[in-house]
């Protein structure tokens, strides 16, 4: 299996591709410059594993939420590439993309609450649990919202088990302070296309592969989106 990804729906550029579980990966952060960056990491991710885009599995992008011109960006490119590649696509989220790079890295967690800067004064943010197959799992919807209106799942209670992630906590230290004593760990962490296609491969797996014209973003913001595309 061959999955190709990238995201740029934060500061953190990234792509990555994976070969049969051999990962091969570049990421940058980036204050802005994601257009000029990302095709180069794509170009150079498929030299290094000696890949074309034909004989990709899929092509995995971060569907969001995130900014709206990065969110737009990832669909766009995998859009083309998948269209060029004659390949299909799969959608993940950058929520489950954070959760994911904590599960990978910690054993011992097994819920982890995600919280994305969404600026203006607000947070993306969803929960997520371990699956059997040890992948990001949602657990409800994935939301946006001032920071004091972020709410663990019913039924989930504290434990050493349930970690905090993402740029939400230090852009909004309310908020690591408000959920401190039910978390048992906070990282600062963007979401990367390693863990996007990580989490493509039981997608693959199941068949649920989309066309190229299905990678569509995810806002969450409903009324930016509306904006932007009245302003044309």
């Amino acid at each position: 299996m061959k999955i190709l990804a990238l995201d740029t729906a934060t500061e953190n550029c990234s792509a990555a591709l994976l070969v049969d579980g051999r990962l091969t990966a570049r990421e940058q952060l980036l204050a802005r410059g994601h257009a000029a960056n990302i095709l180069g990491m794509i170009d150079e991710v498929l030299a290094e594993a000696g890949a074309s885009l034909a004989g990709l599995t899929a092509i995995a992008f971060g569907r969001g939420p995130g900014a709206f011109t990065g969110v737009r960006l990832a669909a766009s490119i995998t859009q083309g590439l998948a269209h060029g590649g004659g390949v299909p696509v799969v959608p993940v989220s950058d929520l489950a993309a954070v959760a994911q790079r904590v599960l990978a890295d910690d054993a011992t967690a097994q819920r982890v609450l995600v919280c994305n800067d969404a600026r203006m004064r607000e947070v993306y943010w969803g929960c997520f649990a371990r699956s059997a197959e040890d992948f990001a799992a949602p657990v409800g919807d994935e939301r946006v919202s001032d920071p004091g209106h972020v709410s663990l799942p019913a039924g989930w209670s504290p434990g050493p088990d349930l970690r905090g992630a993402g740029t939400g906590f230090a852009a909004y230290p309310q908020l690591r302070g408000a959920l401190s004593a039910l978390l048992a760990g906070v990282r600062d962490m963007y979401p990367r296309a390693a863990e996007i296609a990580a989490l493509a491969v039981p997608e693959a797996i199941a068949g649920r592969l989309h066309s190229p014209e299905q990678a569509l973003p995810i806002y969450l913001r409903d009324e930016v989106a509306h904006r932007a595309s009245g302003s044309h």
